[in-house]
């Protein structure tokens, strides 16, 4: 027998930054006829600070804090929504274990780190945990290494989804036949 979802009306994707979360997310939910949610920029909205800057002014810890806060609120909701978390957001304050509470349709969109690496090295800037890396080759490492510390978090999502060869439509398709 499966076990009740508290939130059965909510579709969750996770994975790391540049794997296509955001975009994905918001033609998920034009699709399907969801609101998007985008935890990053809920955060942003809610304490009027880039997320950039609310990891340098407040710290890692009291990001994640914040992070938590956000999610427990977003997942109270009712309204059906595609929600797109931060990388990170899977592995801290036990979220995983909250996602799974709330729905059965939690997708990991999973790609190589060299495809990520290849996504992100342009626009690094924008990304805190990554700015200050300097050639593609050391992102490349810096992500797999994460990958491999994020992966127990990840694969516990009730679907994978391999990003690295599928354009936006393709990913969408995959995942509405997967609902």
């Amino acid at each position: 027998m499966q076990q009740q979802k508290s939130n059965p009306n909510l579709i969750v994707l996770i994975g790391y930054m540049g794997c296509g979360k955001s975009t994905v997310g918001s033609a998920l939910a034009t699709a399907v006829g969801y609101r998007f949610i985008d935890l990053d920029h809920f955060l942003e909205l809610k304490h009027q600070a880039t997320v950039p800057d609310l990891f340098k002014t407040k710290g890692v810890k009291a990001f994640r804090d914040l992070e938590h806060q956000a999610l427990v609120e977003v997942l109270q909701t009712n309204t059906p929504t595609v929600l797109s978390l931060g990388g990170g957001t899977p592995c801290y304050h036990d979220n995983i274990s909250l996602l799974q509470q709330a729905t059965n349709k939690v997708f990991y969109l999973e790609s190589s780190a060299a495809v990520l690496a290849a996504r992100l090295f342009p626009n690094k800037s924008s990304r805190p945990l990554i700015a200050h890396i300097q050639t593609e080759q050391e992102l490349q490492q810096f992500i797999a290494k994460h990958l491999f510390e994020r992966q127990p978090y990840y694969r516990q999502a009730n679907h994978q989804v391999d990003v690295a060869t599928r354009d936006v439509d393709q990913l969408v398709n995959q995942i509405r036949s997967l609902l």
